[in-house]
C-alpha cells in the first residue's frame, strides 16, 4: 500500500501509549499499527506550507520568501517574550497575533533529556509535551497572554535548560525527576508580573510512547539527499519515526516536504 502527501506535524491522542496519525490530504495512516512493518519513504519534492508552491523549505515548512512574510513564522514564534499584541502592536499581522497570543498560555517544565522550561498555549497542553518526547512534565503558571509566559520563562531559564537533547531523548537515556520539586524551587524566580498566576497544586503528567526499541546511536535521515529510504519502524517518540537500524526521521523538522510512503 501507497501513500503520497505533504508532510506536517503528526497529529497524536493522549493515550497508553500515545497514539500517532500521519496526516495527508486525503487520506491518513495509524502510524501505531505500522510498528515492527517494513515501510519506505521517497522523497517527491515540495510544497510551502503557505503558499503551495513547489520550492524548497527554508524553515518550519516554509519556503525563504514566505518565512520572513507569514506571522506563523515572526520571531515572537520562537521567543515568546517578544510577543506585542497585549500593547496593540503588530509585528506582521496584528489580527492574527492578538488571535494566538492574547489566550491562556503555560509555562511548564518537561523532562525528556533533562528537566527543561517551556511555554506553549493552553490548548496545546498535552500535545507539546508530547511533540518533544518528554516522558513527565508539569505546568509552573497560567497566564494570560503570551508576553507574560514568555518573560516568565527567560527568568527561569537562568535556573533551568530550555533545550532537549534529542539524541539523549531517543536513546531513552533519561532520568525519573520530581518535577514537584523542582517547581517548588522555581517558584522564586518567577517575575512579579506572573507571580500571581503561580500553580501551586498541580501534578506531574506522565507520557508513555511506543517505542519497541530505543536506538544506541540515533542517525538523522536526510530524506532530500538520500531521496529514498526503507527500514523497520520500532518506535514512535516526539515528532521521530525510530528504525531498527538506528535511523531517526523527524517529521516535525521536514514539515513541506512530499513524500511517498509504502508499506511492505
Amino acid at each position: 500500500m501507497t501513500y503520497q502527501g505533504v508532510l506536517t506535524k503528526m497529529t497524536t491522542e493522549f493515550t497508553e501509549p500515545i497514539q500517532y496519525y500521519l496526516i495527508f490530504a486525503s487520506d491518513f495512516i495509524h502510524m501505531n499499527q505500522l510498528l515492527d512493518k517494513n515501510i519506505q519513504l521517497e522523497f517527491v519534492g515540495y510544497q510551502c506550507l503557505s503558499c503551495g508552491l513547489n520550492k524548497p523549505i527554508y524553515r518550519q515548512g516554509f519556503c525563504k520568501s514566505c518565512f520572513f512574510e507569514v506571522p506563523q513564522a515572526a520571531d515572537w514564534i520562537i521567543k515568546p517574550e517578544l510577543s506585542k499584541a497585549h500593547l496593540d502592536e503588530e509585528v506582521r499581522d496584528l489580527e492574527y497575533e492578538k488571535r494566538v497570543q492574547l489566550q491562556p498560555h503555560i509555562v511548564y517544565l518537561a523532562n525528556s533529556s533533562n528537566v527543561k522550561v517551556g511555554v506553549t498555549r493552553k490548548s496545546q497542553v498535552p500535545t507539546r509535551w508530547i511533540d518533544q518526547g518528554a516522558h513527565e512534565a508539569i505546568e509552573i503558571v497560567e497566564v494570560p497572554n503570551r508576553y507574560l509566559a514568555g518573560i516568565t520563562e527567560v527568568a527561569l531559564k537562568n535556573y533551568v535548560g530550555d533545550k532537549t537533547n534529542w539524541r539523549n531523548m531517543l536513546k531513552n537515556d533519561i532520568q525519573d525527576e520530581d518535577l514537584v520539586v523542582w517547581r517548588e524551587k522555581l517558584k522564586h524566580y518567577i517575575p512579579e508580573e506572573a507571580q500571581a498566576y503561580y500553580l501551586a497544586n498541580n501534578t506531574e503528567t506522565n507520557i508513555i510512547f511506543p517505542v519497541h526499541h530505543y536506538p544506541e546511536k540515533p542517525k538523522s535521515l536526510n530524506m532530500v539527499k538520500s531521496e529514498k529510504y526503507s527500514g523497520k519502524l520500532v518506535g514512535l517518540k516526539g515528532q521521530y519515526l525510530i528504525f531498527e537500524d538506528d535511523t531517526v526521521f523527524n517529521i516535525r523538522s521536514n514539515e513541506g516536504l512530499v513524500v511517498k510512503l509504502s508499506i511492505a
